[in-house]
């Protein structure tokens, strides 16, 4: 009797760690978080962010409300708020604050580029001009 009792212990604690495990799975599975890469950060300063022009009129039309500062390690500021961002591989997710859910690309030490909800890429650049003011 007492190997049935230990049998039926291994199980229930196989099945509390299963239980446990099932919503990092899930959570790791997100399609909306890039799931490969190196963890790292951008450089600290200044970016600012513009949609291209045409032949007709200026080559680049600033958009002030997508700017932002990296400020240290993994926070940025935007739009008066302070927020936190992912950038995994050449993957930017801002996750928090005012520029929560906007996508970027690493594209160079200095340019990022607009990633659409669908994956392709968008048409707004952000290029890193200096310093934090």
């Amino acid at each position: 009797m007492d190997r049935i009792t230990d049998f039926t212990k291994s199980l229930r604690g196989a099945a509390a760690l299963f239980a446990l495990a099932l919503p990092v799975a899930a959570f790791a599975a997100s399609p909306t978080m890039p799931q490969s890469g190196r963890i790292t950060t951008l450089p600290i300063g200044k970016y600012e962010c513009t949609l291209p022009g045409d032949a007709s009129g200026p080559a680049w039309h600033r958009i002030p409300d997508s700017d932002f500062s990296i400020l240290n390690a993994s926070s940025y500021e935007a739009r008066g708020g302070r927020g936190v961002y992912l950038l995994r591989g050449n993957q930017i997710t801002f996750t928090r604050g005012p520029l929560k859910g906007l996508m970027l690309e690493r594209a160079g030490n200095t340019i990022l580029r607009e990633r659409e909800e669908d994956g392709t890429l968008g048409r707004m650049r952000c290029v890193r001009t200096g310093p934090v003011d």
